[in-house]
């Protein structure tokens, strides 16, 4: 039984839980949620959380009480990773997304921000305040900083605006190195001093850009001792080479040029010379530092057009970021090429550079990309192009995907190559397997791989096993394929059958003249891949002449005989019967059977 003390003390207990429903400000239901957190009572501070959450709180609210108590802010940041109480930490987790919006949104106003730069020339107590404020603001303050310094009637706060601008973070250097573009030498020279204050190395090569081309000396000089404050050692690197490095670190999506974790978008920053003025572009952070990376590799082409491999770095970028989504950002224009498009215009060269990367990374989109550019426009010269003890494409031959290494296969097969090469046999491997691809082997998509594509594949790699038939390759070897050639004839696709058959034709072996006329005699199969295989035999024997047993030459003297089968089909399998140049007893007795009708 429940005693009637068991019975009070639960009741009390519903009570304090109820207790946010009724009237309770924000801050009152948040003091209320951080004590019973902190007292370990997480039951009643779930409770004062979903009264929050109820509450729609707007995020500039939240956040600043979250500010003004870090350490109850500390408090709530382990409650989302308590595992043992996992709806408390579902509902803290729903609250710190407030607060970073909140935060997003406290930073980002720009009325907020003009106010900050404005209080930089109050009192001292302000001006440390303020550039607190601006270094939360982060790249979002920079625009409004810039504005100041250029504007003439504000020069008595340039001092204390450039001050500030030094002592930003690095969240601050990508649009200060996008406004090194301005024409205004004074506001430029306060930019290259602060970005060596700050002191982080991705500035590198925008300031050594700086040094090798500016006209002015006193700017080349500024830029010096900049980049002397941050890495003495580079200033004897072109800045083609440091952009290029920094191009990497963005490929390879270094932490310390991760964009700012409060927004779920990124800003890409431009200089616009008709404003004089800083823009931004939002982009999908998902693809950001790809795209950043295409960027670091233009400016290192501006800064050296011979250094090829931004090029190469270029590609691969481009390739990557469309793995993300295929639609560029609107700065791009809605003319913008895709990635094909400027792969298939960039030299073998680069290409296998941007694949050699692809492999060592194991990124499979990436060397899809690029392997199907490689088979759109290179020769046997070209496909084979060493990067030191390196072939990128051969290397492609043996990737761990389909799409990839059938690719590959595909590349090589396609441009006939026709000098000896090691991984021949795995070209014709690749190509047999990609025969052997259908739809109905596909239970599910898997990335990068699903029905339709294995249809495609399969097609494909028919397609040019036919052309290297025609053309009689005397480098990859058709007859390694011939075991699947012959399973090919009985596929459920008809294209796939034909192609099967067309390739058999050019194979001097009994076995491939004995599958093609297999499936010419099968009733099993439509009149339209019987003809085709007959139209196969024909070209086989004339070929390779009669291969076949007595028992398939009767077969095939029958139907030529018979009155009774379409006229179509009989006419085919006159022209291939004529075409095996059999001893003339047949035709002998072809003739003589009809003369006695």
């Amino acid at each position: 039984m429940i005693n009637r003390n068991t019975l009070v003390a639960a009741v009390a207990v519903g009570l304090v839980v109820l207790a946010p429903a009724f009237a309770q400000s924000l801050q009152e239901n948040y003091n209320d949620f951080l004590h019973y957190l902190k007292i370990g009572r997480f039951d009643l501070a779930a409770g004062y959380a979903k009264a929050i959450l109820d509450s729609s709180p707007e995020p500039v609210e939240l956040f600043n009480l979250a500010s003004d108590n870090p350490q109850g802010y500390a408090l709530l940041l382990r409650a989302k990773e308590n595992l043992a109480d996992a709806e408390l930490a579902a509902l803290c987790g729903k609250m710190i997304d407030i607060i970073e919006r909140g935060r997003f949104v406290r930073r980002s106003d720009p009325k907020v921000i003009v106010e900050e730069i404005a209080r930089l020339s109050t009192t001292d107590r302000g001006r440390l305040a303020a550039i607190k404020r601006l270094n939360d603001a982060g790249e979002y303050a920079v625009m409004y900083m810039l504005d100041a310094l250029a504007d003439q009637s504000r020069r008595d706060e340039w001092p204390n605006i450039a001050d500030a601008l030094g002592r930003m973070s690095r969240q601050a250097i990508r649009p200060l190195v996008a406004a090194l573009q301005t024409d205004n030498v004074g506001v430029k020279a306060e930019i290259i001093k602060a970005l060596g204050k700050i002191g982080y190395p991705q500035s590198l090569p925008y300031l050594k850009f700086v040094a090798e081309k500016d006209d002015s000396p006193q700017l080349r000089t500024l830029a010096e001792q900049s980049i002397g404050q941050i890495n003495p050692a580079s200033l004897r690197a072109p800045a083609a080479h440091l952009f290029y490095r920094l191009g990497e670190d963005y490929y390879y999506h270094a932490d310390s040029l991760a964009p700012a974790e409060d927004a779920n978008f990124a800003n890409i920053w431009f200089w616009n010379a008709n404003t004089a003025r800083l823009t931004r572009e939002e982009v999908d952070k998902g693809y950001f530092s790809e795209l950043m990376a295409m960027r670091c590799c233009e400016w290192a082409l501006k800064a050296d057009p011979d250094f090829g491999r931004a090029i190469g770095l270029w590609v691969a970028g481009f390739f990557k970021a469309e793995s993300f989504d295929p639609q560029m950002p609107p700065y791009c224009g809605p003319n913008h090429a895709d990635a094909m498009t400027y792969a298939t215009t960039a030299g073998a060269e680069y290409l296998h550079q941007a694949l050699a990367r692809a492999i060592k990374d194991k990124d499979a989109q990436v060397a899809l990309g690029v392997v199907e550019a490689l088979s759109t426009t290179a020769g046997e010269c070209s496909l084979f192009y060493r990067l030191g003890p390196a072939q990128p494409l051969a290397e492609a031959l043996s990737f761990d995907n389909k799409a990839v290494s059938f690719s590959a296969a595909i590349a090589i097969a396609a441009a006939g190559p026709m000098q000896i090469f090691p991984e021949s046999r795995l070209v014709m491997a690749n190509l047999a397997e990609a025969l052997t691809q259908s739809s109905e082997q596909v239970n599910e998509d898997i990335p990068m791989w699903n029905g339709p594509l294995a249809d495609s594949y399969a097609l494909r790699a028919a397609k040019v096993m036919l052309k290297l038939a025609v053309s009689r390759n005397p480098i990859l070897d058709l007859s390694e394929a011939e075991t699947t050639l012959i399973a090919a004839t009985k596929d459920k696709r008809d294209e796939i059958q034909m192609l099967a058959g067309q390739i058999l034709a050019h194979l001097k072996t009994p076995t491939a003249q004995q599958a093609v006329a297999a499936m010419a005699l099968s009733q099993d199969y439509s009149q339209e891949i019987r003809l085709a295989a007959f139209n196969s035999l024909s070209v086989s024997a004339k070929l390779n002449g009669c291969l076949l047993d007595d028992t398939t030459v009767d077969a095939i003297y029958s139907l030529v005989a018979s009155e009774e089968i379409d006229p179509d089909l009989r006419s085919a399998a006159a022209a291939a019967y004529g075409a095996l140049n059999l001893p003339s007893e047949k035709v002998k007795n072809l003739i003589l059977d009809q003369a006695r009708r």
